[in-house]
């Protein structure tokens, strides 16, 4: 008998449990969702964060509001979100520039981009786009990779600032390709891109929207891409590893979704649901394609370890370049 009351009694708690979580997602929101960005207004994660806002806010009749706290290299926007309470009304929409690769760059590091964080879902990613000065006479990625070999110290390369994803990508590209070239990194994206316009820089990795328009107008030249295969957004143009390059399959800029960490189950199952409806709708996935990105809206899990597999490429490579934090 005792064990039959034990059993019931494990039950009944069970059956509690399961029936609050249901609650949870039935009533969550009952009031304004945040969604912070770590950016300044007008950049692709800003513009993004407010388009998943828009679709959010239609879809539950509640207000999503998109809150910019820019500063410290998305580490102040960041922590905002890491000491919210795990209810599901304050997220946080960033970039793994901001997310994986800046806290790599310091000592200690300000926060663990997966354990201290709840994953929701990756909205979209692109490949970093090779473009090089017309004034360099090659005309392909395997001509450009022997002329810079043949020029060990000569050439320049650009980036939007030490340590971001131009810069590390750079550096991967250049290892595996067994190029010696010059780093200088700007202030952002736009000065760096003017500096290989100008032929100050010779090459830099951006990508595909902001520098496709100067391609097209033969200001600059555009050899390949990262990831492991070509961009929906320009299936004339290589991915790196064709040329034989190896190591760069990986590399690609996301923006995504997270909550505080110990977001309930039910909170993050509903709004990871939400993101991958959202990036699939027809005009929204039509959108992406147009800017030069990818959908790659997924589960929670598959989020994290995708993090876990960024950290350790890029934690080795800063480490082998001893790549420093300006």
């Amino acid at each position: 008998m005792g064990t039959s009351r034990w059993l019931f009694g494990f039950l009944l708690i069970d059956a509690l449990i399961a029936l609050s979580g249901f609650a949870t997602a039935q009533e969550y929101p009952s009031r304004v969702v945040r969604i912070i960005v770590a950016f300044p207004p007008g950049g692709s994660t800003d513009i993004y964060a407010r388009v998943i806002a828009n679709e959010l806010q239609a879809a539950w009749g509640r207000s999503v509001i998109v809150e910019n706290r820019p500063g410290a290299t998305g580490v102040i926007g960041t922590q905002a979100v890491r000491q919210s309470p795990p209810d599901g009304y304050t997220l946080l929409f960033t970039s793994n520039t901001g997310h994986v690769l800046g806290p790599l760059l310091q000592d200690p590091r300000p926060f663990d981009a997966v354990g201290d964080f709840t994953p929701i879902s990756k909205a979209l990613r692109f490949p970093l786009y090779l473009i090089v000065h017309p004034s360099i006479p090659t005309r392909s990625l395997t001509e450009f990779i022997a002329f810079a070999r043949s020029k060990p110290g000569q050439l320049n390369y650009a980036s939007s600032g030490q340590g971001g994803g131009s810069h590390l990508v750079a550096e991967l590209f250049n290892a595996a390709a067994g190029i010696k070239a010059i780093h200088v990194p700007y202030k952002g994206a736009a000065p760096a891109l003017q500096s290989v316009l100008t032929g100050e820089a010779q090459y830099l990795f951006n990508n595909i929207g902001t520098s496709q328009a100067f391609v097209i107008a033969g200001k600059l030249r555009g050899f390949a891409v990262t990831g492991e295969k070509r961009s929906p957004a320009l299936p004339d143009v290589p991915a790196i590893a064709e040329a034989g390059i190896q190591g760069l399959e990986n590399a690609y800029t996301w923006l995504g979704l997270f909550g505080p960490a110990q977001l309930p189950s039910a909170v993050l199952g509903k709004l990871s649901a939400e993101v991958i409806r959202i990036m699939h709708l027809p005009e929204i996935s039509k959108r992406v394609l147009n800017d030069g990105y990818e959908v790659v809206a997924g589960t929670p899990a598959q989020f994290a370890r995708d993090m876990q597999a960024e950290v350790a490429t890029w934690s080795r490579v800063i480490r082998e370049k001893g790549i420093k934090a300006e």
